[in-house]
């Protein structure tokens, strides 16, 4: 089959301007949740793009692990390629795609650290391959073989052995503080609803975008 030939008619739903929240933040909540009873796998899995200050892009798939009227949380090495662009070049853009809903939701924004408690809180609350995965890894460091990171982490797992993991100086979140999103619902004939919110002057203004 020719990659021109595959094509999906989107039918399941609509989207109008009457059926959405006068808040995005709301809005996501209310389709996070059907995505959730859905059983999307998934369904907080997202597409995080930076970019280097010559604004050079690049992107990746990350977990949503927070969202409120403040932004939305993921966390990471701040050593790695994300990590390093967000310090110098503090935007970004977030995509979640939810085949089975025939949904997406795309967010943009400025980006800022959370808080050390707030990373705290969530790094103890990780499983401890995770956390011990934390102090071995180097993310996006040029690894010489597989058996130079098992060493690190049998050094990591011998270091921390009575199971005390300390959240490392280099781990913490971001949070990506909205100034668009924008819901997209699949239609037929590529004839797709897409409502896209902004703030403007403090505001949130609701607006219909051609597909």
């Amino acid at each position: 089959m020719s990659l021109a030939d595959i094509r999906t008619d989107y039918r399941r739903a609509t989207l109008d301007e009457g059926d959405v929240d006068a808040d995005p933040i709301a809005q996501f909540t209310r389709w996070f949740d059907e995505a959730v009873r859905a059983q999307v796998a998934e369904p907080n899995a997202m597409c995080l793009a930076t970019a280097s200050p010559d604004a050079y892009p690049s992107a990746r798939m990350v977990l949503l692990k927070g969202v409120d009227a403040r932004g939305f949380v993921f966390y990471t090495d701040y050593r790695s390629r994300k990590g390093r662009e967000l310090a110098d070049n503090p935007a970004a853009s977030l995509c979640f795609f939810w085949a089975e809903l025939e949904r997406q939701v795309r967010v943009t924004g400025a980006v800022q650290r959370v808080s050390r408690g707030e990373s705290e809180a969530y790094f103890q609350s990780r499983p401890l391959p995770s956390r011990m995965g934390a102090w071995s890894s180097h993310q996006s460091q040029v690894l010489p073989s597989r058996d130079v990171l098992e060493a690190e982490l049998a050094a990591t797992q011998a270091r921390f052995a009575d199971g005390a993991v300390p959240l490392p100086e280099h781990w913490g979140g971001f949070r990506v503080v909205p100034d668009e999103v924008e819901f997209w619902q699949g239609r037929s004939s590529r004839l797709h609803d897409r409502i896209q919110y902004r703030l403007e002057a403090g505001a949130w203004v609701r607006r219909r975008l051609s597909p």
